[in-house]
This record gives C-alpha cells, structure tokens and sequence, in this order.
C-alpha cells in the first residue's frame, strides 16, 4: 500500500505517520508539511508544502490511500476564517486532488457531531466538509468521528478541562462510550479501518465504532 497523508505534524497524524512506516503492509509514505518534522526512514517521502499553492504539488498527492489528519483550533488559527482555511479548504483541495489523481480510499479524521446544520461552528464546519467531500464520489470513504481525544502534553485548558470530567465520570461507570482515546490508539484505528479490503463504499465510524473496534482488537 501506498500513502499519502496531510496533518502529520498534529497530535494524531503524527502517530498515524509512525505507524504506517512500521506497518509492514505499506510501501511508502508521502507527508505533505509546513517543516521538517520526521526522522529520515526510507519508506518516507517528507515534502515541505505551501498549502495555500497545494495544486502545484499534486504530483506528489497519490497512492492507494489519503489520508486527511489535519486540523487547528480557533485560538490557534486566530479566528473562523483562517480555521475555516485550514480546517475545510485545506482538505478539500488535497481531496479534490486524491479523487482527480485516482486515489482509491480517502480516509478523513472528522469529529463527533459534525453536521452541515449544526448551530456550533466548528462541528458545522466539520459537516459541510464531510458533505462536500462525500460528493467527490471517491470509490472507498471512510470518516471518522471520535470523542474526547487525548493527546499527550495538551496545553489546551478546555481540552484538559473535559478529560478531566469525563474520565471522573468514568471512573464512576458512566458515559462510557464518550470515553477518550489516546492518539496512539485512534491513530491505530485510522490505520486499521484503511486496511479492509478494496470494497466501495461510504464508512462513517462514529465515536462509539471507534472505541468498540479499539477494545476488541
């Protein structure tokens, strides 16, 4: 298998990158970034890119499989038009790109409650991406959505905030399908759901799939 991936530099996308070049399955891995960022492995091709021109490096945007990691928070963006830049048109450029260079399987890391409706910004704008690259018809789609995710060394005051409720309610046996999932093993989980077979179709793996599939593998 052949890979692509953009967001490696993220929490997730990192652990993803790492666990595809371990992987004995895939051949080779291309990782579109802003910087350098990895250890050189020769199964790995590190591409510096400038994502505001993406389309002058569609040569490198194929393979069997794309994966999309990539994402920001609206404090880290500096407002709704810049995240809305690299949270949606970022990643739909690189998936306008996979489907026209015949890239089989796209795999996007979405969020739990995304919805084009949603009155929250940030879960619509998650739908509206789900939505539109939904119509790019690729032959295999696979969105995921996990919950609460815990990324290691979080400086995120919200984030650290919520992981703290859930896992005291969780310790008390409740909401446990909202759990968190670590980086590591939702990067597993992207990986693995990538790696069954070349059936077409459209797979959404909500928050509770996730964790379901992590604790039986």
């Amino acid at each position: 298998m052949k890979a692509v991936v953009i967001g490696g530099t993220g929490a997730t996308g990192r652990e993803l990158v790492l666990q595809l070049l371990a992987n004995p399955q895939v051949e080779s891995v291309i990782a579109l970034v802003r910087r350098a960022f990895f250890p050189p492995d020769p199964k790995l091709q590190e591409i510096i890119v400038d994502f505001d021109r993406l389309e002058e490096y569609a040569a490198y945007i194929v393979g069997d499989v794309a994966y999309s990691t990539l994402g920001t928070t609206l404090k880290q963006a500096g407002g709704k038009e810049k995240q809305w830049q690299v949270d949606y048109e970022y990643q739909l450029h690189f998936a306008r790109i996979a489907r026209r260079n015949k890239i089989f399987t796209f795999v996007l890391l979405s969020a739990n409650q995304a919805h084009p409706d949603a009155r929250i910004f940030y879960s619509r704008m998650k739908g509206k991406l789900e939505e539109a690259i939904i119509s790019l018809d690729f032959p295999k789609l696979i969105i995921l959505r996990p919950g609460f995710i815990a990324r290691p060394n979080t400086d995120r005051r919200m984030e650290k905030f919520s992981l703290s409720i859930i896992g005291l309610f969780n310790k008390m046996g409740l909401f446990r399908k909202f759990r968190p999932i670590s980086t590591v093993d939702l990067a597993d989980v992207i990986l693995n759901s990538s790696l069954n077979g070349n059936e077409r179709d459209v797979e959404i793996w909500e928050s509770a799939k996730i964790l379901s599939f992590k604790q039986t593998a």
